[in-house]
Protein backbone atom coordinates (compact mmCIF):
# COMPACT_ATOMS: atom_id res chain seq x y z
CA UNK A 1 0.00 0.00 0.00
CA UNK A 2 2.78 2.21 0.57
CA UNK A 3 3.69 1.69 -2.82
CA UNK A 4 0.93 3.31 -4.62
CA UNK A 5 1.99 6.93 -4.37
CA UNK A 6 5.23 6.60 -5.92
CA UNK A 7 3.40 4.85 -8.56
CA UNK A 8 0.91 7.77 -8.97
CA UNK A 9 4.20 10.17 -9.67
CA UNK A 10 5.61 7.81 -11.94
CA UNK A 11 2.34 8.16 -13.73
CA UNK A 12 2.08 12.05 -13.37
CA UNK A 13 5.86 12.13 -15.06
CA UNK A 14 5.51 10.04 -17.89
CA UNK A 15 2.26 11.24 -18.71
CA UNK A 16 4.20 14.85 -18.56
CA UNK A 17 7.06 13.23 -20.49
CA UNK A 18 4.22 12.33 -23.16
CA UNK A 19 3.08 16.03 -23.22
CA UNK A 20 6.33 17.27 -23.52
CA UNK A 21 7.67 14.79 -26.31
CA UNK A 22 4.39 15.41 -28.14
CA UNK A 23 4.67 19.05 -27.84
CA UNK A 24 8.10 18.93 -28.97
CA UNK A 25 6.82 16.61 -32.09
CA UNK A 26 4.35 18.58 -32.94
CA UNK A 27 6.21 21.98 -32.95
CA UNK A 28 8.85 20.33 -34.89
CA UNK A 29 5.91 19.25 -37.26
CA UNK A 30 4.65 22.61 -36.90
CA UNK A 31 8.42 24.16 -38.01
CA UNK A 32 8.36 21.78 -40.86
CA UNK A 33 5.49 22.71 -42.45
CA UNK A 34 6.25 26.34 -41.80
CA UNK A 35 9.52 25.52 -43.67
CA UNK A 36 7.84 23.95 -46.41
CA UNK A 37 5.20 26.68 -47.09
CA UNK A 38 7.62 29.56 -46.96
CA UNK A 39 9.47 27.08 -49.84
CA UNK A 40 5.92 26.82 -51.71
CA UNK A 41 6.19 30.23 -51.05
CA UNK A 42 9.32 31.05 -52.38
CA UNK A 43 8.70 28.90 -55.32
CA UNK A 44 5.22 30.66 -56.05
CA UNK A 45 6.97 34.19 -55.96
CA UNK A 46 9.65 33.15 -58.25
CA UNK A 47 7.26 31.17 -60.62
CA UNK A 48 4.93 34.33 -60.43
CA UNK A 49 8.46 36.57 -61.24
CA UNK A 50 8.93 35.17 -64.17
CA UNK A 51 5.69 34.62 -65.60
CA UNK A 52 5.57 38.06 -65.08
CA UNK A 53 8.61 38.88 -67.00
CA UNK A 54 7.75 36.72 -69.38
CA UNK A 55 4.72 38.73 -69.70
CA UNK A 56 6.63 41.50 -69.92
CA UNK A 57 8.83 40.81 -72.99
CA UNK A 58 5.83 39.61 -74.80
CA UNK A 59 4.11 43.00 -74.38
CA UNK A 60 7.47 44.83 -75.21
CA UNK A 61 7.46 42.53 -78.35
CA UNK A 62 3.95 43.56 -79.22
CA UNK A 63 4.33 46.70 -78.47
CA UNK A 64 7.83 47.17 -80.39
CA UNK A 65 5.86 45.49 -83.50
CA UNK A 66 2.98 47.92 -82.82
CA UNK A 67 5.68 51.05 -82.98
CA UNK A 68 7.39 49.64 -86.14
CA UNK A 69 4.01 48.86 -87.62
CA UNK A 70 2.59 52.61 -87.02
CA UNK A 71 6.01 53.74 -88.20
CA UNK A 72 5.30 52.02 -91.56
CA UNK A 73 1.93 53.56 -91.76
CA UNK A 74 3.73 56.92 -90.91
CA UNK A 75 6.23 56.47 -93.57
CA UNK A 76 4.16 55.05 -96.36
CA UNK A 77 1.66 58.08 -95.40
CA UNK A 78 4.89 60.76 -95.45
CA UNK A 79 5.56 59.39 -98.73
CA UNK A 80 2.17 59.32 -100.28
CA UNK A 81 1.70 63.07 -98.97
CA UNK A 82 5.42 63.80 -100.96
CA UNK A 83 4.34 62.56 -104.28
CA UNK A 84 0.59 64.23 -103.77
CA UNK A 85 2.83 67.50 -103.33
CA UNK A 86 4.68 66.92 -106.40
CA UNK A 87 1.85 66.41 -108.87
CA UNK A 88 0.06 69.77 -107.20
CA UNK A 89 3.38 71.32 -108.02
CA UNK A 90 3.61 69.51 -111.69
CA UNK A 91 -0.14 71.12 -112.02
CA UNK A 92 1.01 74.29 -110.82
CA UNK A 93 4.05 74.58 -113.40
CA UNK A 94 1.69 73.73 -115.81
CA UNK A 95 -0.68 76.04 -115.47
CA UNK A 96 1.92 78.76 -115.00
CA UNK A 97 3.26 77.81 -118.48
CA UNK A 98 -0.51 77.96 -119.86
CA UNK A 99 -0.74 81.50 -118.34
CA UNK A 100 2.63 82.26 -120.15
CA UNK A 101 1.60 81.30 -123.26
CA UNK A 102 -1.47 83.13 -123.16
CA UNK A 103 0.43 86.24 -122.02
CA UNK A 104 3.08 85.47 -124.64
CA UNK A 105 -0.17 85.45 -127.47
CA UNK A 106 -1.61 88.47 -125.95
CA UNK A 107 1.90 90.31 -126.42
CA UNK A 108 2.41 88.97 -129.99
CA UNK A 109 -0.90 90.65 -130.61
CA UNK A 110 -0.35 93.71 -129.05
CA UNK A 111 2.86 94.20 -131.54
CA UNK A 112 0.49 93.31 -134.32
CA UNK A 113 -1.91 95.79 -134.00
CA UNK A 114 0.96 98.46 -133.67
CA UNK A 115 2.55 97.48 -136.93
CA UNK A 116 -0.93 97.87 -138.14
CA UNK A 117 -0.98 101.20 -136.95
CA UNK A 118 2.50 101.96 -137.86
CA UNK A 119 1.64 101.18 -141.36
CA UNK A 120 -1.42 103.21 -141.41
CA UNK A 121 -0.45 106.13 -140.01
CA UNK A 122 2.47 105.13 -142.74
CA UNK A 123 -0.19 104.99 -145.47
CA UNK A 124 -1.53 108.40 -144.39
CA UNK A 125 1.76 110.04 -144.66
CA UNK A 126 2.38 108.58 -148.13
CA UNK A 127 -0.94 109.93 -149.31
CA UNK A 128 -0.05 113.64 -147.57
CA UNK A 129 3.52 113.62 -149.95
CA UNK A 130 2.08 112.54 -152.93
CA UNK A 131 -0.70 114.86 -152.67
CA UNK A 132 2.42 117.43 -151.99
CA UNK A 133 4.31 116.18 -154.61
CA UNK A 134 1.92 116.31 -157.17
CA UNK A 135 0.98 119.55 -156.90
CA UNK A 136 4.83 120.43 -156.82
CA UNK A 137 5.24 118.70 -159.72
CA UNK A 138 2.53 120.48 -161.37
CA UNK A 139 3.52 123.86 -160.45
CA UNK A 140 6.97 122.56 -162.33
CA UNK A 141 5.24 121.32 -165.24
CA UNK A 142 3.30 124.79 -165.67
CA UNK A 143 7.27 126.17 -166.81
CA UNK A 144 8.69 123.58 -169.38
CA UNK A 145 8.45 122.31 -172.33
CA UNK A 146 7.66 118.68 -173.74
CA UNK A 147 11.31 116.91 -173.76
CA UNK A 148 11.85 118.62 -170.14
CA UNK A 149 8.35 116.97 -168.95
CA UNK A 150 9.26 113.80 -170.63
CA UNK A 151 12.86 113.50 -168.96
CA UNK A 152 10.87 114.74 -165.28
CA UNK A 153 8.24 111.96 -165.35
CA UNK A 154 10.94 109.38 -167.05
CA UNK A 155 13.41 109.93 -163.62
CA UNK A 156 9.89 109.81 -161.09
CA UNK A 157 8.98 106.39 -162.82
CA UNK A 158 12.48 105.04 -162.33
CA UNK A 159 12.88 106.58 -158.75
CA UNK A 160 8.85 105.03 -158.27
CA UNK A 161 9.90 101.47 -159.79
CA UNK A 162 13.41 101.18 -157.10
CA UNK A 163 11.05 101.82 -154.53
CA UNK A 164 8.47 99.16 -155.39
CA UNK A 165 10.92 96.54 -156.13
CA UNK A 166 12.96 97.03 -152.82
CA UNK A 167 9.18 97.30 -150.70
CA UNK A 168 8.67 94.14 -152.77
CA UNK A 169 11.59 92.43 -152.35
CA UNK A 170 11.33 93.22 -148.51
CA UNK A 171 8.47 91.65 -148.55
CA UNK A 172 9.36 88.58 -149.82
CA UNK A 173 12.20 88.39 -147.56
CA UNK A 174 9.58 88.88 -145.04
CA UNK A 175 7.42 86.34 -145.91
CA UNK A 176 9.96 83.50 -146.66
CA UNK A 177 11.66 84.19 -143.21
CA UNK A 178 7.87 83.94 -141.50
CA UNK A 179 7.05 80.58 -143.62
CA UNK A 180 9.97 78.98 -142.44
CA UNK A 181 9.74 79.91 -138.93
CA UNK A 182 5.73 78.43 -139.18
CA UNK A 183 6.89 75.53 -140.95
CA UNK A 184 10.01 75.01 -138.26
CA UNK A 185 7.44 75.36 -135.72
CA UNK A 186 4.67 73.24 -137.07
CA UNK A 187 7.67 70.25 -137.83
CA UNK A 188 8.92 70.84 -133.71
CA UNK A 189 5.59 70.46 -132.39
CA UNK A 190 3.69 67.53 -134.19
CA UNK A 191 7.65 65.81 -133.35
CA UNK A 192 6.91 66.19 -129.84
CA UNK A 193 3.26 65.80 -129.81
CA UNK A 194 3.85 62.46 -131.30
CA UNK A 195 6.11 61.23 -128.69
CA UNK A 196 5.13 59.83 -125.45
CA UNK A 197 7.84 60.12 -123.00
CA UNK A 198 7.97 59.73 -118.87
CA UNK A 199 7.27 62.98 -117.60
CA UNK A 200 10.23 62.75 -114.25
CA UNK A 201 12.92 59.99 -113.67
CA UNK A 202 13.69 58.54 -110.06
CA UNK A 203 17.87 58.32 -109.36
CA UNK A 204 18.93 54.39 -108.07
CA UNK A 205 19.20 53.94 -105.04
CA UNK A 206 22.38 53.81 -103.03
CA UNK A 207 21.12 53.11 -99.65
CA UNK A 208 20.45 49.10 -98.56
CA UNK A 209 18.39 48.27 -95.57
CA UNK A 210 19.60 46.42 -92.93
CA UNK A 211 17.68 43.71 -90.86
CA UNK A 212 18.92 45.35 -87.84
CA UNK A 213 21.71 47.24 -86.41
CA UNK A 214 23.57 44.23 -85.32
CA UNK A 215 24.13 43.53 -89.20
CA UNK A 216 26.84 46.65 -89.34
CA UNK A 217 29.38 44.71 -86.95
CA UNK A 218 28.70 41.71 -89.13
CA UNK A 219 29.93 44.28 -92.17
CA UNK A 220 32.50 45.70 -90.46
CA UNK A 221 34.22 42.53 -89.55
CA UNK A 222 37.05 42.08 -87.05
CA UNK A 223 39.16 45.48 -87.09
CA UNK A 224 36.95 46.00 -90.18
CA UNK A 225 38.89 43.18 -92.79
CA UNK A 226 35.17 42.81 -94.48
CA UNK A 227 34.52 46.33 -94.85
CA UNK A 228 37.93 46.77 -96.42
CA UNK A 229 37.62 43.49 -98.30
CA UNK A 230 34.22 44.48 -100.10
CA UNK A 231 35.54 48.32 -100.82
CA UNK A 232 38.67 47.10 -102.64
CA UNK A 233 36.43 44.40 -104.37
CA UNK A 234 33.74 47.27 -105.43
CA UNK A 235 35.47 50.21 -105.67
CA UNK A 236 33.02 52.05 -103.51
CA UNK A 237 33.08 53.32 -100.30
CA UNK A 238 30.64 52.42 -97.28
CA UNK A 239 29.16 54.96 -95.11
CA UNK A 240 28.10 53.24 -91.33
CA UNK A 241 27.09 56.37 -89.19
CA UNK A 242 24.13 56.42 -86.57
CA UNK A 243 21.49 56.02 -88.94
CA UNK A 244 19.74 53.06 -87.59
CA UNK A 245 19.42 49.91 -89.91
CA UNK A 246 20.80 51.41 -93.19
CA UNK A 247 24.44 51.47 -94.82
CA UNK A 248 24.83 54.10 -97.52
CA UNK A 249 27.46 53.44 -100.51
CA UNK A 250 29.04 56.01 -102.51
CA UNK A 251 31.05 56.35 -105.55
CA UNK A 252 31.43 58.23 -108.47
CA UNK A 253 30.66 55.57 -110.67
CA UNK A 254 26.77 54.23 -110.99
CA UNK A 255 28.13 50.90 -112.36
CA UNK A 256 30.68 49.87 -109.14
CA UNK A 257 27.68 51.28 -106.60
CA UNK A 258 24.84 49.11 -108.68
CA UNK A 259 27.55 46.06 -108.42
CA UNK A 260 28.19 46.68 -104.40
CA UNK A 261 24.73 47.48 -103.70
CA UNK A 262 23.50 43.99 -105.90
CA UNK A 263 26.48 42.03 -103.67
CA UNK A 264 25.50 43.39 -100.36
CA UNK A 265 22.14 43.10 -100.32
CA UNK A 266 23.38 39.11 -101.59
CA UNK A 267 25.69 39.07 -98.87
CA UNK A 268 22.79 39.97 -96.06
CA UNK A 269 20.57 37.83 -97.07
CA UNK A 270 23.07 34.51 -97.08
CA UNK A 271 24.35 35.53 -94.00
CA UNK A 272 27.97 34.31 -94.42
CA UNK A 273 29.81 37.32 -94.58
CA UNK A 274 33.56 36.87 -95.01
CA UNK A 275 36.02 38.28 -97.10
CA UNK A 276 35.89 35.06 -99.14
CA UNK A 277 32.09 34.89 -99.35
CA UNK A 278 32.15 38.88 -100.32
CA UNK A 279 34.98 38.46 -103.43
CA UNK A 280 32.64 35.66 -104.80
CA UNK A 281 28.95 37.99 -104.39
CA UNK A 282 31.28 40.90 -106.11
CA UNK A 283 32.02 38.69 -108.78
CA UNK A 284 29.00 37.58 -109.22
CA UNK A 285 27.54 40.87 -109.09
CA UNK A 286 29.53 42.19 -111.76
CA UNK A 287 29.34 39.29 -114.10
CA UNK A 288 25.59 39.90 -113.87
CA UNK A 289 25.66 43.76 -113.92
CA UNK A 290 27.78 43.01 -117.23
CA UNK A 291 24.61 41.07 -118.45
CA UNK A 292 22.38 44.20 -117.88
CA UNK A 293 24.47 46.17 -119.35
CA UNK A 294 24.73 44.18 -122.63
CA UNK A 295 21.20 43.35 -122.82
CA UNK A 296 20.23 47.00 -122.59
CA UNK A 297 22.44 48.29 -125.06
CA UNK A 298 21.21 45.32 -127.42
CA UNK A 299 17.61 45.75 -126.26
CA UNK A 300 17.76 49.41 -127.29
CA UNK A 301 19.55 48.84 -130.58
CA UNK A 302 16.61 46.00 -131.33
CA UNK A 303 13.99 48.53 -130.23
CA UNK A 304 15.27 51.31 -132.71
CA UNK A 305 15.84 49.14 -135.36
CA UNK A 306 19.30 50.41 -135.71
CA UNK A 307 21.71 47.88 -137.65
CA UNK A 308 25.74 47.35 -137.46
CA UNK A 309 26.28 48.83 -134.15
CA UNK A 310 29.20 47.10 -132.79
CA UNK A 311 28.99 44.88 -129.56
CA UNK A 312 31.25 47.54 -127.72
CA UNK A 313 28.85 50.34 -128.71
CA UNK A 314 26.13 48.64 -127.71
CA UNK A 315 28.11 47.21 -124.38
CA UNK A 316 28.37 51.54 -123.78
CA UNK A 317 24.61 52.41 -124.83
CA UNK A 318 24.09 49.99 -121.59
CA UNK A 319 26.51 51.54 -119.33
CA UNK A 320 24.13 55.01 -119.95
CA UNK A 321 20.98 52.98 -118.24
CA UNK A 322 23.06 53.59 -115.04
CA UNK A 323 23.97 57.00 -115.62
CA UNK A 324 21.60 59.76 -114.89
CA UNK A 325 21.72 64.27 -115.92
CA UNK A 326 19.48 66.39 -113.21
CA UNK A 327 17.25 62.82 -112.43
CA UNK A 328 16.95 62.51 -116.10
CA UNK A 329 17.93 58.94 -116.91
CA UNK A 330 20.32 59.15 -119.95
CA UNK A 331 19.90 56.25 -121.77
CA UNK A 332 16.22 56.98 -121.59
CA UNK A 333 17.24 60.68 -122.56
CA UNK A 334 19.10 59.41 -125.91
CA UNK A 335 15.99 56.87 -126.87
CA UNK A 336 14.09 60.28 -126.56
CA UNK A 337 16.23 62.38 -128.49
CA UNK A 338 16.96 59.41 -131.37
CA UNK A 339 12.78 59.53 -132.00
CA UNK A 340 12.28 63.11 -132.16
CA UNK A 341 15.49 63.50 -134.80
CA UNK A 342 13.71 60.49 -136.77
CA UNK A 343 10.78 62.56 -136.50
CA UNK A 344 11.86 65.88 -137.86
CA UNK A 345 14.30 64.75 -140.18
CA UNK A 346 11.14 62.83 -141.61
CA UNK A 347 9.51 66.18 -141.80
CA UNK A 348 12.24 67.38 -143.53
CA UNK A 349 12.45 64.93 -146.36
CA UNK A 350 15.56 63.94 -145.09
CA UNK A 351 17.01 60.34 -143.89
CA UNK A 352 15.27 59.28 -140.77
CA UNK A 353 17.93 56.35 -140.15
CA UNK A 354 20.61 58.60 -140.40
CA UNK A 355 19.02 60.93 -137.99
CA UNK A 356 17.87 58.62 -135.45
CA UNK A 357 21.19 56.89 -135.27
CA UNK A 358 23.17 60.68 -134.69
CA UNK A 359 20.55 61.29 -131.53
CA UNK A 360 21.05 57.74 -129.96
CA UNK A 361 24.73 58.14 -129.97
CA UNK A 362 24.97 61.74 -129.26
CA UNK A 363 25.47 60.88 -125.43
CA UNK A 364 27.35 58.20 -125.79
CA UNK A 365 30.92 59.70 -124.72
CA UNK A 366 29.30 59.93 -121.19
CA UNK A 367 29.37 56.01 -120.55
CA UNK A 368 33.11 56.18 -120.60
CA UNK A 369 35.42 56.12 -117.40
CA UNK A 370 37.25 59.15 -116.63
CA UNK A 371 40.25 58.21 -117.52
CA UNK A 372 39.55 59.52 -121.49
CA UNK A 373 40.74 63.54 -121.49
CA UNK A 374 37.77 66.28 -123.00
CA UNK A 375 33.97 66.64 -123.06
CA UNK A 376 31.53 64.03 -123.73
CA UNK A 377 30.75 65.13 -127.51
CA UNK A 378 34.35 64.78 -128.18
CA UNK A 379 35.18 61.46 -126.87
CA UNK A 380 31.87 59.94 -128.05
CA UNK A 381 32.73 61.10 -131.52
CA UNK A 382 36.12 59.82 -131.21
CA UNK A 383 35.01 56.64 -130.27
CA UNK A 384 32.40 56.27 -132.68
CA UNK A 385 34.92 57.20 -135.44
CA UNK A 386 37.34 54.24 -134.54
CA UNK A 387 33.97 52.15 -134.59
CA UNK A 388 33.78 52.87 -138.18
CA UNK A 389 30.73 55.16 -138.09
CA UNK A 390 29.17 57.66 -140.80
CA UNK A 391 31.03 60.70 -140.50
CA UNK A 392 27.46 62.31 -140.98
CA UNK A 393 26.68 60.93 -137.18
CA UNK A 394 30.41 61.55 -135.66
CA UNK A 395 30.24 65.13 -136.38
CA UNK A 396 26.86 65.47 -135.34
CA UNK A 397 27.70 64.07 -131.77
CA UNK A 398 30.87 66.12 -131.82
CA UNK A 399 28.79 69.42 -132.08
CA UNK A 400 25.57 68.83 -130.48
CA UNK A 401 27.01 70.84 -127.90
CA UNK A 402 28.52 73.64 -130.45
CA UNK A 403 31.82 72.68 -129.60
CA UNK A 404 32.79 71.64 -133.08
CA UNK A 405 31.68 73.54 -136.08
CA UNK A 406 28.03 71.48 -137.89
CA UNK A 407 29.05 70.01 -141.15
CA UNK A 408 25.46 68.75 -142.34
CA UNK A 409 21.46 69.15 -141.14
CA UNK A 410 21.98 65.97 -139.05
CA UNK A 411 23.55 68.33 -136.59
CA UNK A 412 21.18 70.60 -135.76
CA UNK A 413 18.54 68.19 -135.74
CA UNK A 414 20.39 66.94 -132.68
CA UNK A 415 20.84 70.34 -130.89
CA UNK A 416 17.67 70.78 -131.54
CA UNK A 417 16.10 67.18 -130.18
CA UNK A 418 18.47 67.49 -127.37
CA UNK A 419 17.49 70.76 -126.41
CA UNK A 420 13.34 69.67 -126.44
CA UNK A 421 14.71 66.46 -124.78
CA UNK A 422 16.03 68.35 -122.12
CA UNK A 423 13.83 71.00 -121.07
CA UNK A 424 10.34 69.88 -122.09
CA UNK A 425 8.21 69.99 -118.74
CA UNK A 426 8.88 66.83 -116.31
CA UNK A 427 11.85 66.14 -118.11
CA UNK A 428 14.39 67.07 -115.41
CA UNK A 429 12.91 66.83 -111.74
CA UNK A 430 14.29 68.88 -108.55
CA UNK A 431 12.74 68.55 -105.39
CA UNK A 432 10.34 71.45 -104.09
CA UNK A 433 12.66 72.77 -101.56
CA UNK A 434 15.20 74.02 -104.48
CA UNK A 435 12.68 74.86 -106.37
CA UNK A 436 11.31 77.34 -103.64
CA UNK A 437 14.87 78.63 -103.01
CA UNK A 438 15.51 78.83 -106.60
CA UNK A 439 12.23 81.15 -107.10
CA UNK A 440 13.32 83.50 -104.11
CA UNK A 441 16.75 83.81 -104.77
CA UNK A 442 15.34 85.01 -108.69
CA UNK A 443 12.83 87.41 -106.87
CA UNK A 444 15.36 88.87 -104.58
CA UNK A 445 18.18 89.50 -107.10
CA UNK A 446 15.34 91.66 -108.31
CA UNK A 447 14.16 93.25 -105.67
CA UNK A 448 17.37 94.40 -104.62
CA UNK A 449 17.87 96.93 -107.80
CA UNK A 450 17.22 100.41 -106.49
CA UNK A 451 13.90 101.38 -107.94
CA UNK A 452 12.42 98.05 -108.12
CA UNK A 453 8.99 97.89 -106.45
CA UNK A 454 8.05 94.26 -106.75
CA UNK A 455 8.96 91.08 -108.63
CA UNK A 456 7.21 87.88 -109.42
CA UNK A 457 9.01 84.81 -110.73
CA UNK A 458 6.55 82.72 -113.07
CA UNK A 459 6.01 80.20 -115.57
CA UNK A 460 8.24 77.66 -113.37
CA UNK A 461 10.97 80.14 -113.12
CA UNK A 462 11.41 80.85 -116.54
CA UNK A 463 10.51 84.21 -116.56
CA UNK A 464 10.22 87.37 -113.99
CA UNK A 465 8.33 90.38 -114.50
CA UNK A 466 9.43 93.22 -112.36
CA UNK A 467 7.11 96.10 -111.65
CA UNK A 468 9.70 99.74 -111.05
CA UNK A 469 7.90 102.97 -109.61
CA UNK A 470 7.48 105.34 -112.27
CA UNK A 471 8.60 108.50 -110.29
CA UNK A 472 12.00 106.69 -109.47
CA UNK A 473 12.65 104.94 -112.87
CA UNK A 474 12.44 106.50 -116.33
CA UNK A 475 12.04 104.63 -119.74
CA UNK A 476 16.02 104.61 -120.59
CA UNK A 477 16.65 103.47 -116.67
CA UNK A 478 14.16 100.90 -117.19
CA UNK A 479 15.73 99.28 -120.28
CA UNK A 480 19.28 99.57 -118.41
CA UNK A 481 17.56 98.14 -115.42
CA UNK A 482 16.92 94.89 -117.16
CA UNK A 483 19.96 94.27 -118.59
CA UNK A 484 21.40 94.81 -115.53
CA UNK A 485 19.32 92.43 -114.00
CA UNK A 486 20.23 89.84 -116.57
CA UNK A 487 23.37 90.11 -115.88
CA UNK A 488 23.18 89.18 -111.71
CA UNK A 489 20.66 86.73 -113.08
CA UNK A 490 23.63 85.12 -115.36
CA UNK A 491 26.98 85.47 -112.99
CA UNK A 492 24.81 84.38 -109.23
CA UNK A 493 22.85 81.90 -110.63
CA UNK A 494 22.47 78.32 -112.02
CA UNK A 495 18.96 77.48 -113.46
CA UNK A 496 18.21 75.23 -116.56
CA UNK A 497 17.09 76.55 -120.24
CA UNK A 498 16.60 80.35 -120.14
CA UNK A 499 14.83 82.94 -118.35
CA UNK A 500 13.34 85.81 -119.38
CA UNK A 501 13.53 88.80 -117.93
CA UNK A 502 10.54 91.44 -118.14
CA UNK A 503 10.42 95.31 -116.56
CA UNK A 504 7.01 96.94 -116.41
CA UNK A 505 6.81 100.77 -116.35
CA UNK A 506 3.35 102.08 -115.88
CA UNK A 507 1.52 104.89 -114.17
CA UNK A 508 -1.87 105.01 -113.57
CA UNK A 509 -4.16 108.23 -112.74
CA UNK A 510 -7.67 107.81 -110.80
CA UNK A 511 -10.04 110.57 -110.65
CA UNK A 512 -13.41 109.17 -108.85
CA UNK A 513 -16.64 111.13 -110.15
CA UNK A 514 -18.91 111.59 -107.60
Amino acid sequence: MAATPWLGLDTSLAIAGGVAAGFVVAWLMARHHRQRAEADARSLVEIARREAEVSKQELLAQAQIEIDRRRAELDREARARELEIEARLREIRAHEESIGDLDDELARREEKIEREQGAVKQAREAVRNLSKNLRLTMEKLAGMNADEVRENLRDQVRQEAQDELRALRKEILERSEREIQDESRRIIVAAMQRLTSKPTNDLTSTIVQLPNDDMKGRIIGREGRNIKCFEAATGTTLLIDESPQMVLISSFDPVRRHIAKTALERLIADGRIHPATIEDFVRLAREETDSIVRASGEETVERLHITGVTPEVASLLGKLKFRFSYTQNVLDHSVEVALLCSMIASELKLDPAVAKRAGLFHDIGKAVDGEYEGSHARIGAELLKRAGEDPVVVNAVAAHHEEVKPESVYAGIVILADTISAIRPGARAESLTSYIERLERLEKLATAIPGVQSAYAIQAGREIRVLVRPDLVSDERAALLARELRHRIEDELQYPSTIKVTVIREQRFVETAT
